[in-house]
C-alpha cells in the first residue's frame, strides 16, 4: 500500500514501499504543498485543455522543482509527454535530447540524470522499475490506454532498452491514486468495450440503463499480473482523486476546470 508523506518544503505525497526498497527517486503528487493560486491550488503540475483559465507556467515550473525535491530528485531534468490517451511510448535516452512536444502516454529512461513523469487528475498514474532500479518508466493510463494496453506495451519497451534479464520477474510496480471504480461511471458503449475484451473483469458494478462502474485500477493489477509481476511486487492504494477533494485534483468532479498531479520516477545509477 501506499504511504502518505510531507517533505520539509510541505510538500505532501505518496512513495511506494516496494520502489523505496529499491532506493528508486519517485513520488506521485497530492494537491497539496505547492504555491498555484484556486482553482489551481495548490501543488498544480499542468493546466486543462480546452479552457480560458490556466495556471501560469511559471507556478508550474516551481511545483515540478518541489515535487522533484520531495521525490529525492533534485538537479534531474524534469520529462513530460503530449499525453493523448493511447499506448505510445516516448524514450529518454542517454546522450540525446528529449523531446517534450512527444505524442505518448509512457516515458521510459536508464538515464539517471532524468526524472520520467506523467499527469493525471482521474486517470491512473503507473510507475514502473527493474528490481535494481535502472530502467524506469512512467506510464499515463485513462480508460482508452487501458483497453489499448499502455502499461503492457511500456514493459515491453523496457526490455527492448536491452535489459531484458533485468525486467523479468522482477519488475517492481506501483498504481497511484485515481479515480477509484466506485465512482468511475461509463456508458453502455464503454461497457461493451470492456466486456467484450476482458471478460468483464473490469466491470466493478453495473448499474440500471446498461452503465456500469469501471475499476480501472483493479484492470492494471490484473494486467501486471498477466506480464509476469509478482503480486508482492505491486503497491496499490485506496486514495480516489474524486472523492478526497481535499487532496487531490479531480477533471470529473470539477468539470475540466482544476490542476494536475504528477506522478515521478527516475532512473538508478548502474553499470553500463
Amino acid at each position: 500500500m501506499l504511504q502518505r508523506q510531507t517533505s520539509s518544503e510541505g510538500v505532501v505525497y505518496y512513495t511506494s514501499p516496494v520502489l523505496s526498497a529499491a532506493g528508486v527517486p519517485h513520488a506521485f503528487s497530492t494537491r497539496l504543498g505547492g504555491v498555484s493560486a484556486a482553482p489551481f491550488d495548490s501543488l498544480n503540475l499542468g493546466n486543462p485543455s480546452g479552457c480560458d483559465e490556466h495556471d501560469p507556467a511559471d507556478n508550474v515550473r516551481a511545483n515540478e522543482q518541489r515535487l522533484l525535491r520531495a521525490a529525492g530528485g533534485g538537479g534531474r531534468e524534469f520529462c513530460r509527454v503530449h499525453q493523448v490517451h493511447g499506448r505510445a511510448v516516448a524514450r529518454a535516452q542517454r546522450g540525446k535530447a528529449f523531446d517534450f512536444h512527444e505524442k505518448a502516454d509512457a516515458i521510459i529512461s536508464d538515464d539517471p540524470a532524468r526524472a520520467l513523469s506523467v499527469r493525471v487528475a482521474d486517470c491512473v498514474p503507473v510507475l514502473l522499475a527493474t528490481g535494481d532500479g535502472r530502467v524506469v518508466a512512467a506510464v499515463h493510463a485513462g480508460w482508452r490506454g487501458v483497453v489499448a494496453g499502455v502499461v503492457p506495451t511500456a514493459i515491453q519497451a523496457m526490455s527492448d532498452m536491452g535489459h531484458l534479464s533485468l525486467v523479468t520477474g522482477h519488475l517492481l510496480a506501483a498504481i497511484g491514486p485515481s479515480i477509484s471504480g466506485e465512482a468511475f461511471e461509463v456508458g453502455p458503449e464503454v461497457v461493451e468495450i470492456f466486456s467484450g475484451l476482458f471478460d468483464g473483469t473490469a466491470v466493478y458494478r453495473r448499474l440500471p440503463h446498461g452503465k456500469a462502474l469501471i475499476d480501472l485500477r483493479r484492470l492494471l493489477y490484473l494486467q501486471l499480473l498477466n506480464e509476469g509481476v509478482e503480486p508482492g511486487h505491486i503497491d496499490v492504494t485506496d486514495r480516489c482523486t474524486y472523492r478526497d477533494s481535499r487532496e487531490f485534483f479531480s477533471h470529473r468532479r470539477e468539470h475540466g476546470i482544476t490542476g494536475r498531479m504528477a506522478a515521478v520516477i527516475g532512473a538508478v545509477e548502474g553499470e553500463k
